[in-house]
């Protein structure tokens, strides 16, 4: 026969573990709601999230526009070389500069946006395993990070590209390679912080598995640091991809690309500036968005944290 007293004992356990959680999902979300407000109440994050959407629209729209918004496509033949024919005139092969922009800023944000995505995944594992785990692994994660980042970026990427070729894949493979180092870094600072915390020495006490640990306990808990350093990283690939087209080792001709129309177009700078200023300026502008965007969550996190404190 069961005890009344023990009864209400499990009744009022139950209804305090129910208050608990409810309280715990009402934290979080305030949490949430508390980091966009932060977030959004600052000008420069309108801004940022401003320019930025204006380049991202163009680079996708701008493709589906041709030819009927220009009346030529990307690679088509226009008029003679370097002429003031049509909205921006024509470049250094005849082709019209305006469709050739409006085609060119797709496959960098596509690039940029993996190359980052790439570096992201290699480097938070890395920087998580060796916080966790310690001892031998993480001093020789950390000594492998240190040996790619004595290297160079963009000359790893210029050896690795002229050895595999000016492939898209090898593109986001390199940069995203180049990029796992400094996120690692981060990851495993950020993580330090928060596995000596209860929640993770009671998942440890219930065997919870390691890799469950990783990705549903500590990964949730250092998602801050992380948007902020994944902002910076988008900038640096934005740069980077361009940089090896105008080189010559990204994208290759005939295809429009923003950093290959730089290169295509400089030897008639002061005779047709747009073929040159119309890529820089978007890419000046893409720049700025992402890092104004990064910025303003880094201190939207920092307040957020301090606030929680």
């Amino acid at each position: 026969m069961s005890n009344p007293q023990d009864a209400s004992g499990l009744n009022a356990t139950n209804t305090l573990s129910a208050q608990d959680l409810a309280q715990s999902k009402s934290a979080n979300t305030g949490a949430n709601v508390s980091f966009m407000h932060r977030f959004w109440r600052q000008r420069q994050a309108k801004i940022g999230v401003i320019l930025t959407a204006i380049i991202v629209l163009l680079a996708f729209l701008g493709p589906l526009l041709l030819p009927w918004a220009t009346g030529y496509t990307a690679t088509e033949f226009a008029s003679r070389p370097f002429q003031p024919d049509g909205l921006f005139g024509t470049d250094n092969l005849g082709r019209d500069v305006w469709s050739r922009f409006l085609a060119g800023g797709l496959s960098l944000l596509i690039y940029s946006a993996l190359a980052t995505l790439v570096g992201l995944v290699i480097g938070v594992a890395l920087g998580m395993a060796a916080a966790y785990t310690g001892g031998w692994l993480d001093s020789l994660i950390m000594r492998a990070n240190d040996v790619l980042l004595a290297v160079p970026q963009l000359l790893f990427a210029l050896l690795a590209v002229t050895v595999l070729g000016p492939q898209g894949w090898v593109l986001v493979t390199v940069i995203g390679i180049t990029h796992a180092p400094r996120i690692a870094r981060v990851a495993r600072s950020a993580a330090l912080n928060v596995i000596n915390e209860d929640y993770i020495r009671a998942a440890e006490m219930y065997a919870v598995p390691r890799g469950r640990i990783l990705t549903r306990e500590i990964l949730p808990n250092i998602t801050g640091p992380l948007a902020v350093e994944a902002g910076l990283r988008l900038t640096y690939s934005i740069g980077a991809i361009a940089s090896l087209s105008f080189l010559g080792l990204g994208v290759q001709p005939p295809a429009a690309d923003w950093g290959l129309m730089i290169n295509e177009n400089r030897i008639a700078l002061s005779l047709q500036p747009a073929g040159v200023l119309l890529p820089v300026v978007a890419i000046a502008i893409l720049t700025v968005g992402t890092n104004l965007i990064a910025d303003s969550i880094a201190r939207a996190s920092a307040n957020t944290n301090a606030g929680e404190k």
